[in-house]
């Protein structure tokens, strides 16, 4: 009885090698996926965003991260002021702009203003 108990516990010693490379494939292939579909993605969005806030002038309208629309009236190295309302001016941190509105859009709803 003893005997078929070592017998079973003996592990197969020859093939262990090229078990444990064999073993990392799943790993590596897992790795290379996250990379594609959420590491590199997320990267190239972060890396837009501050080209974004980088580029931020005068004028331009801006939607923050809280949701708040506005207009630039000035500058820091680390703030923005924006007017949202007339008289209206809030300092917000550059991080915190969600979004550049396009001028096109802009210029799209102050026309059929005008032409009232």
């Amino acid at each position: 009885m003893i005997g078929i108990a070592y017998a079973m516990g003996q592990g197969g010693g020859a093939g262990g090698g090229a078990g444990g490379f064999s073993g990392f494939i799943p790993l590596i292939l897992m790795f290379v996926i996250f990379y594609f579909l959420l590491i590199r993605p997320q990267q190239k969005k972060t890396k837009e965003h501050r080209e974004m806030v980088a580029n931020l002038k005068k004028g331009d309208r801006i939607i923050t991260s809280g949701g708040l629309h506005g207009r630039i009236t000035g500058l820091d190295e680390s703030t923005l002021t924006v007017e949202i309302a007339d008289k209206v001016r809030v300092k917000v941190a550059r991080g915190n702009v969600g979004a550049r509105v396009q001028a096109a859009a802009v210029k799209e709803q102050a026309e059929p203003e005008k032409k009232s």
